[in-house]
C-alpha cells in the first residue's frame, strides 16, 4: 500500500498526469474555433440545407454573427498554421537548449490569453482576429516538439512509446472540447466557447510551472531514489556513449534517410488528420445536416477512437521491445503501417458512400481510430534513433505537416467555395486516400529504429559518472537506515 502510494505521488506520475492534461488543453485552444465557427457565421451566408435546419436556427442564442464567405471562413480555421509553422523548428531546439519546462508551459499560457481575447477581437476587427489566429499558432508550434527532450531526460529507453501516448490526449482533448462546445453554444453562445477554454488554460498553465521542472536533476522535491532509479535507467538504456554534442550535426541529420522517414511520413499523417478535425464539424453541417449539439458529439468520436489506440498501441510497442521478439525497426514499421493504410482504405470507401450519415460517421472514427496507432509506431521513432535532437527532428516534422494545415484548408476551400455538397468533398477523400497511402509506403521503405551515430561524440563525464555513484550511496544508506 505504501508503495502504492509513493508511486502515486511520484514526479513522473505528477509529469505525466500534467503531460495528459496539457496535450488535452493544447487541443481544446485549437479546436474550439472548428466548432464555433459554425454558429459565428450569419446562416444566409452558409450553404445550409434550411428545411433541415430551420429548427436549429430558431434555437440559436441571440448574439452578433458575421457575414464571413466560405473562403474567410477557411482563412480564420487555416492561418493558424502560418503561425504554427514558423515556431516549430525553433521550438524543439530551443527545448534542448533552456528546456521543456518554458517552451511548452509558456506556449499554452499566451494562447489560453489570447482564446481569452478572441471574442473581443472578432468584433473588432476580422483582420485583426486572422492575426490573432496567426499568433495563436506561433506559439502553440512550440509545445509539441518541446516534448520529446523533456521524455529523454524523464523516461527509460523502454517506457518512451507510453509517454508520447500522453501527447495523444489531443484527440482526448478535441472529442470532449467538440461535444461540450456543442451544447454550450446551444446554452449560452459562441463566446462562451473562447472564454471557459482559455480559463482552463490559464489554470492548467499556472500549475505547470508550479510543478513541472526539466529533468530529476533540477527537481527540488524528487527523491534521492526516484531521481536514481530514472537517471540509472535512462543511462543503462541509451548506452554510455550518449553525451550531447554541443551543436546540431545539420549536416548528417538532414541527409539520413530515418530522419526523412519520420518527417515525411509525419506530414502526410497529420495531413489527414488536420483535414479531418478541422472541417469535420463543417461536413457533418453542411453535408450531413446535424444539428449543433448532435454535430459536436458525432464530431468528437473519432477523437475518442484515435485516443484508444493511441494508449494501446504504446503498451504493444513498449512490451514488444521489453521482449525483445521484436527489434525497434521492425515494430515501428509494422504499427506505422497499420496507423496509415486503413485510413486510407475506410476513406476510399467514403468517396463512393460518404453521404450516408451512419457510415460516414463509422468509417471516420475507424479512421482515426487506427491512425492512433502513430503513436507506437514513427511517433516515437525520433527518440529511437537520435534522443539527443528529437526535439529538433519533431520540429521539423512538425514544420511539414504545419504546411500541409494550412493547404487542407485552402484545398477544402477551393472545393467546396460555390457548391458545398458530397459531390465536392468526395475529392476531398479521395486527396486524403492518397496522402494516407504514400505515407504507408514511405515509412515501410526508410523508416529505422537504430541509433544514428551522429546522435553523440563522446562518453559521458566523470562528474556524471560520480554523481551517479553517489546517488546509489546514498540510496544504500537510506536503504540501511530502514531496515535497521
Amino acid at each position: 500500500m505504501a508503495e502504492q502510494k509513493k508511486e502515486f505521488l511520484s514526479c513522473r506520475f505528477v509529469l505525466n498526469l500534467m503531460v495528459i492534461l496539457g496535450f488535452m488543453f493544447n487541443y481544446m485552444l485549437r479546436v474550439n474555433v472548428t466548432i464555433a465557427i459554425v454558429d459565428m457565421i450569419e446562416p444566409n451566408r452558409t450553404a445550409l440545407n434550411l428545411t433541415a435546419n430551420s429548427s436549429v436556427l430558431k434555437s440559436r442564442v441571440s448574439e452578433e454573427r458575421f457575414n464571413w464567405t466560405e473562403s474567410q471562413k477557411n482563412d480564420v480555421l487555416g492561418l493558424f498554421f502560418w503561425g504554427y509553422v514558423l515556431t516549430e523548428l525553433p521550438g524543439g531546439r530551443l527545448a534542448e537548449v533552456v528546456g521543456a519546462r518554458r517552451v511548452f508551459g509558456g506556449g499554452m499560457l499566451a494562447a489560453s490569453i489570447l482564446t481569452l481575447l478572441t471574442p473581443l477581437v472578432c468584433h473588432t476587427n476580422f483582420y485583426l482576429l486572422l492575426f490573432t489566429r496567426v499568433l495563436m499558432g506561433f506559439f502553440l508550434g512550440a509545445t509539441w516538439p518541446a516534448m520529446p527532450p523533456m521524455a529523454a531526460k524523464w523516461i527509460p529507453p523502454l517506457e518512451r512509446s507510453k509517454f508520447i501516448a500522453n501527447m495523444m490526449a489531443s484527440a482526448l482533448g478535441a472529442a470532449i472540447t467538440l461535444q461540450v462546445s456543442g451544447l454550450i453554444i446551444s446554452w449560452m453562445g459562441w463566446a462562451a466557447v473562447f472564454y471557459i477554454t482559455g480559463v482552463i488554460g490559464l489554470l492548467w498553465s499556472v500549475t505547470w510551472f508550479l510543478v513541472i521542472y526539466d529533468s530529476p536533476a533540477d527537481h527540488p522535491r524528487i527523491s534521492p531514489e526516484e531521481r536514481l532509479e530514472i537517471e540509472t535507467a535512462i543511462r543503462e538504456g541509451d548506452g554510455d556513449k550518449n553525451r550531447k554534442p554541443t551543436t546540431v550535426p545539420w549536416g548528417r541529420l538532414l541527409t539520413s534517410l530515418p530522419v526523412w522517414a519520420i518527417i515525411v511520413t509525419h506530414g502526410m499523417s497529420v495531413f489527414g488528420y488536420f483535414t479531418i478535425s478541422n472541417q469535420l464539424p463543417s461536413y457533418m453541417e453542411r453535408v450531413l445536416h446535424f444539428d449543433i449539439k448532435k454535430n459536436g458529439f458525432l464530431s468528437s468520436l473519432p477523437y475518442i477512437g484515435k485516443y484508444a489506440m493511441a494508449l494501446t498501441s504504446s503498451y504493444v510497442a513498449d512490451r514488444i521491445l521489453r521482449s525483445g521478439k521484436l527489434s525497434t525497426t521492425t515494430t515501428r514499421k509494422l504499427l506505422t503501417v497499420f496507423a496509415l493504410t486503413p485510413p486510407a482504405i475506410f476513406l476510399l470507401v467514403l468517396f463512393f458512400y460518404g453521404d450516408i450519415p451512419v457510415l460516414a460517421v463509422a468509417l471516420l472514427t475507424a479512421s482515426l481510430f487506427c491512425n492512433g496507432a502513430v503513436t507506437g509506431g514513427y511517433l516515437t521513432n525520433g527518440l529511437d534513433i537520435a534522443p539527443n535532437f528529437s526535439g529538433t527532428i519533431m520540429g521539423a516534422a512538425n514544420t511539414l505537416s504545419s504546411f500541409g494545415g494550412w493547404l487542407s484548408t485552402k484545398i477544402v476551400a477551393l472545393l467546396t467555395e460555390k457548391h458545398n455538397t458530397f459531390e465536392q468533398w468526395r475529392w476531398v477523400f479521395m486527396i486524403l486516400v492518397f496522402t494516407y497511402a504514400s505515407g504507408a509506403v514511405w515509412y515501410a521503405l526508410f523508416g529505422s529504429g537504430n541509433r544514428q551515430a551522429w546522435n553523440s561524440v563522446e562518453a559521458p563525464s566523470e562528474d556524471t559518472q560520480q554523481e551517479l555513484k553517489l546517488l546509489k550511496s546514498n540510496k544504500k544508506e537510506n536503504e540501511i537506515t530502514m531496515s535497521s
